[in-house]
């Protein structure tokens, strides 16, 4: 970027790079490596498996860098650069399948997973998978609207998640709770909002942003809306699945932990208040206009996508297609939310998972993969690092200089061995060499 356009400068990159050819090399490549940036810190596959694992930190750290802030730079870094994507559909292709593959194949994770920060962890990237769909389709807008969307309803869901495991004393384990709504009235409520906001069922914010997002995957590929649909039915499954074997059913834990069991104090319960009403209002702020809305937040970024706009222009379903786009999306996520409440309230998951469900319980086995083809060659060969090249090579040739002076001064000190007739030989000697030296050399 810097040996082409002679700047890191957004106004200057981007003014320049408007009077390119779509799909120049330079584009494709500065974008795409761009993109691989992004891909790392906004945890997309193959670079996501860092971001569960640090989940184990508290969960306030959990809501708010890991669910708002930290992992999404890679979508405001793609939608701020947007007109190089758009000059680059070649890289907004890969952007979208990328998105598209991480958002189903963290939901798939998710939907074994029984430690609560777990499957929302797991959550998490399927969503980021969500935005970056919306980035690879043009829909800029809404991917920002679901980035600040998301950033309610997931820092509501890591906050209840945190006051749950208040009340059960650190247990993080879904399957040892159950029946914690009358217990815990407010955090049930406030995190059965959040689970509705996410799962993209109507009025509340998730709706609207995965709404936009899915109806720009549609106007761009059909297969994209259709894998896109599934992700968000896998969303609903997976969080009411959490839902019902948290807050429904009996309680399943120890008799110590059911006598303790309270509401969290108003330290911990105004937070939640406040982000569900974000999480259940929070969407009314990108209404579209085929609801009868005026779209206030597509309106405030028009500035920074209006370029984008102006070389593509994005096709729209007309509103029939809409209408029936937004039912099908909401319909099949209300049934999977029903259906997962009527499964597990009753029944949870207790039993050790077997067959296809082992290998979601264990991600896939992807850690194990990264441990064998990488983390393992990587020790064997800092192991001969250390024993071959650190020890025998580095090690030695230092070592041997010091032996090397220590044998030396030893062999220099038998000179002195206090014979006035040897010190006077030797210089008779030395004074031969040098008059050799100058008669015969010089």
């Amino acid at each position: 970027m810097l040996q082409h356009f002679g700047s890191l400068n957004f106004a200057d990159v981007l003014g320049g790079a408007e009077g390119m050819t779509v799909n120049d090399k330079v584009l494709v490549g500065i974008t795409l490596l761009l993109f691989l940036g992004a891909v790392g810190k906004s945890a997309q596959a193959p670079l996501f498996t860092w971001l569960p694992d640090a989940m184990a930190g508290p969960t306030p750290v959990s809501a708010l860098i890991h669910a708002a802030t930290m992992v999404t730079a890679g979508i405001y870094l793609v939608a701020r650069s947007n007109v190089l994507y758009t000059l680059a559909p070649f890289t907004q292709g890969v952007v979208a399948i990328t998105g598209l593959f991480t958002a189903i194949f963290a939901a798939s994770i998710a939907l074994k997973q029984n430690d609560i920060k777990k499957v929302l962890a797991y959550s998490t990237v399927s969503q980021l998978g969500y935005m970056f769909l919306g980035l690879g389709v043009g829909a800029f807008t809404g991917a920002v609207f679901h980035v600040i969307t998301h950033a309610f309803f997931k820092a509501l869901l890591f906050l209840g998640a945190g006051s749950v495991i208040h009340a059960m004393h650190q247990e993080q384990d879904i399957r040892k709770m159950g029946g914690l709504k009358k217990q815990l009235p407010v955090t049930h409520w406030t995190f059965l909002i959040a689970c509705i906001a996410i799962a993209g069922i109507p009025p509340l914010s998730g709706f609207f942003s995965k709404d936009e997002i899915l109806s720009g995957a549609f106007s761009v590929s059909k297969i994209y809306w259709v894998i896109g649909v599934l992700g968000a039915v896998l969303t609903a499954f997976y969080m009411f699945r959490l839902y019902a074997t948290t807050f429904l059913g009996n309680f399943r834990g120890t008799a110590e932990q059911e006598s303790h069991l309270h509401e969290s104090p108003r330290a911990m319960t105004l937070p939640l208040i406040l982000l569900a009403a974000l999480s259940a209002l929070g969407g009314w702020w990108g209404v579209p206009e085929v609801l009868g809305g005026a779209h206030r937040l597509s309106n405030f970024l028009a500035p920074v996508f209006e370029s984008s706009f102006a070389i593509r222009s994005a096709v729209h379903p007309d509103h029939f297609t809409e209408y029936l786009l937004m039912g099908a999306s909401a319909g099949l996520s209300l049934i999977a939310l029903l259906y997962a409440v009527q499964r597990f309230r009753r029944k949870p998951d207790m039993e050790p998972a077997s067959g296809f469900g082992k290998i979601l319980e264990n991600k896939w086995y992807v850690d194990e993969l990264y441990d064998t083809a990488i983390v393992k060659p990587l020790r064997r060969f800092a192991s001969f690092l250390n024993g071959v090249v650190e020890k025998s090579g580095i090690d030695g040739f230092v070592n041997g200089v010091g032996k090397l002076v220590n044998y030396g001064s030893r062999q220099l000190r038998l000179i002195q061995n206090g014979q006035t007739g040897v010190y006077i030989l030797m210089m008779v000697v030395a004074l031969l060499i040098l008059f050799i030296i100058q008669l015969f050399v010089l």
